[in-house]
């Protein structure tokens, strides 16, 4: 897996690298380094439909290129083709099953298009391949929330919490639940217990003052 910048540039530097790219791609067009570097610089630049396009020609040359498939995948999520996400996803998902990203990355396409089944599918997935993951159960967790499945999102907010029981996002997301099902004295607990942690007061007042 290629990253997508190694430094931080400016936009002209982007463009300036670019032009250097497409010179050397002219002279070497099967070289798939070049060609996925140009990508890269496309993404930085948001020129989506030319990184989409730059990794397809890549996956011509190699059709198991995985930054091509990761990449084309994060590219076509941000045009919104959620279906062409979703096969790059699945492709590079058959390829190297256990991603973290990649299998967040689909339920994620799945959500988007609406499919609820589906969505929760690849979300309990998630969890059974990560279950030391913090991020996994707060993913299923975020996706329960949303559908009002308040029972099985205190659940995983409080594995999520196990695993981190100092991340503020957390513990806020938790004792929202509790205050919309007015368990405030619940709440409470939650926001005070995590201040006898060390999460600082302020960073819990909004919801600590829903408590009153």
């Amino acid at each position: 897996m290629i990253s997508m910048a190694t430094a931080a540039q400016t936009r002209q530097q982007w463009l300036d690298s670019l032009s250097v790219l497409n010179d050397s791609i002219r002279l070497f067009p099967r070289n798939t380094d070049l060609r996925l570097r140009k990508a890269a610089a496309n993404i930085e630049l948001e020129q989506w439909d030319y990184a989409v396009e730059e990794y397809g020609r890549v996956l011509q040359l190699e059709p198991n290129n995985l930054a091509a498939l990761y990449y084309r995948a994060y590219a076509n999520n941000s045009l919104r083709h959620y279906d062409l996400a979703k096969n790059d996803y699945e492709t590079f998902l058959s390829i190297v099953p256990k991603h973290f990203e990649a299998q967040l990355g689909l339920a994620m396409v799945k959500r988007k298009l609406g499919r609820q089944l589906d969505t929760l599918d690849e979300l309990n997935r998630l969890v059974q391949l990560f279950p030391d993951s913090a991020l996994a159960y707060a993913a299923r967790a975020g996706y329960e929330t949303e559908l009002k499945q308040y029972d099985v999102a205190l659940f995983d907010w409080d594995e999520a919490l196990r695993l981190q029981p100092l991340n503020p996002d957390f513990v806020v997301s938790k004792a929202d639940i509790l205050l919309t099902l007015r368990r405030n004295d619940e709440a409470w607990a939650v926001l005070s217990d995590a201040i006898q942690q060390g999460i600082p007061r302020s960073v819990l007042k909004p919801w600590i003052d829903r408590c009153k």
